[in-house]
């Protein structure tokens, strides 16, 4: 365990070995700034700025007023060697063997002005994303829904191995953590009938994902190489992309998803830094497909192990988590899926948000959807005392949570949670 002079208490996500990135206010500071999670706090890099906080690091300070910015955007375009050393800069302001004591270990003051408690913090979010795409990459989770509606003999489509299946998703309804999800309306195929009804979404879904913002733009008409993939991911977050089932089985011939999951994807709000995950790296899921070259990685370590859990609280009783699953049961990483997406030319820019596609293991208590957990809504999913759950049922609270490493070292995410609120009345 890395000791600092912060008390950090057992079980923190955001221990020294962490450092994750978010945008935060507080009653006494209602502007959004720049901000690490560290223990129980926040420090707000924009008064840490200020007061000559980074004055054993000259790489940064030519671009400080990054940490005034209200995104994360202009720090994220500083690129990755920038990134790594503010972040071991500021672990090592908070060992307790500083090389650095004058800054904020023995200057009270800076403490008391810079250190937020984060029960006071509102979070905000991270990045300005101007394009959002949610990929496919666990084939757990592939499977499970091939086998749902075309058989374990077509459970995966023909080009599944063959490249990182995704679809454009909807950037202006990405929301922090804690933002309330309204049950969506729309379009829904009426078994009785064979024909489609209007009605509030009756098989509202969650799924477990991992995403990736980016910190580096390519122009148009120039792919990125596979091996300068990874120097464009500034870090990750864990991702909801909350799925109405019932309207995406209406929809989806012959384009896909479009507003069965349009109307919400929540993300949690601290980033954290690739860097931070390094240590965890292990290979994806073994893919015995012949990959073509602008797909191929030489380190098969691409992925992260990360665990990953599921929690559903209803509105009358205790949490239960419904779902353990981890970060290394991805088929692609990444960095091909970045790959591919760019192999068109199509441009990327800073603050791009990418989705791994829901996160399964290969165990129903590993399902990281209700989709697959209640097989299509025919095997309850128990809950709470005595309670089940086909799909998500109004004031129904999800949180994901994900985690590396061990107890005081560990390098979390925090929460990443969504309450559903009832539909509007629109049968009108």
């Amino acid at each position: 365990m890395t000791k600092s002079w912060l008390q950090i208490p057992s079980g923190s996500p955001f221990s020294i070995a962490n450092i994750p990135f978010g945008i935060i206010s507080s009653p006494a500071r209602p502007k959004r700034v720049p901000a690490i999670a560290i223990g129980d706090y926040a420090l707000d890099l924009e008064i840490f700025t200020t007061h000559n906080g980074f004055s054993g690091l000259s790489t940064i300070q030519p671009h400080q007023g990054v940490f005034s910015s209200q995104t994360l955007n202009a720090f994220a375009a500083l690129g990755k060697p920038l990134h790594a050393a503010v972040r071991k800069y500021l672990q090592s302001v908070f060992l307790d063997a500083t090389p650095f004591p004058h800054v904020l270990k023995d200057n009270v003051a800076l403490q008391s002005e810079a250190l937020v408690p984060l029960a006071d913090v509102t979070m905000h979010m991270p990045m300005q994303i101007g394009d959002y795409t949610d990929f496919y990459a666990g084939m757990h989770h592939a499977h499970n829904v091939g086998v749902l509606f075309r058989g374990p003999d077509n459970a995966l489509q023909p080009n599944y191995k063959h490249l990182p299946v995704g679809y454009h998703g909807r950037a202006s309804s990405v929301v922090i953590s804690g933002t309330p999800i309204k049950r969506p309306n729309g379009q829904i195929l009426d078994m009785a009938t064979k024909r489609p009804i209007f009605s509030p979404c009756r098989k509202l879904d969650i799924e477990l994902e991992l995403g990736a913002f980016l910190c580096k733009s390519s122009p148009m008409g120039q792919p990125i190489p596979i091996n300068e993939a990874e120097d464009y991911i500034f870090g990750m977050v864990l991702l909801n992309d909350w799925s109405a089932r019932d309207i995406q089985a209406w929809e989806y011939v012959p384009l896909g998803p479009f507003n069965s999951k349009n109307f919400g994807t929540t993300i949690s709000p601290w980033i954290v830094l690739t860097d931070a995950l390094e240590p965890f790296r292990v290979k994806s899921m073994q893919n015995d497909t012949e990959l073509f070259a602008y797909l191929k990685q030489e380190d098969d370590r691409n992925v992260y192990d990360i665990m990953l859990e599921v929690e559903l609280k209803p509105a009358s009783g205790t949490s239960t988590t419904i779902s353990k699953t981890n970060g290394r049961n991805l088929l692609f990483s990444f960095a091909q899926m970045l790959s591919h997406h760019s192999i068109t030319g199509c441009p990327m820019n800073v603050g791009d948000l990418l989705g791994s596609g829901t996160i399964s293991g290969d165990q129903p208590s590993a399902r990281g959807s209700l989709l697959e957990q209640s097989e299509n809504g025919k095997v309850p999913v128990k809950i709470g005392e005595g309670e089940t759950r086909m799909f998500l049922q109004d004031g129904d609270q999800i949180t994901l949570k994900g985690f590396c490493g061990d107890d005081g070292d560990l390098v979390g995410f925090g929460d990443c949670t969504g309450l559903i609120e009832p539909a509007l009345d629109l049968a009108k």
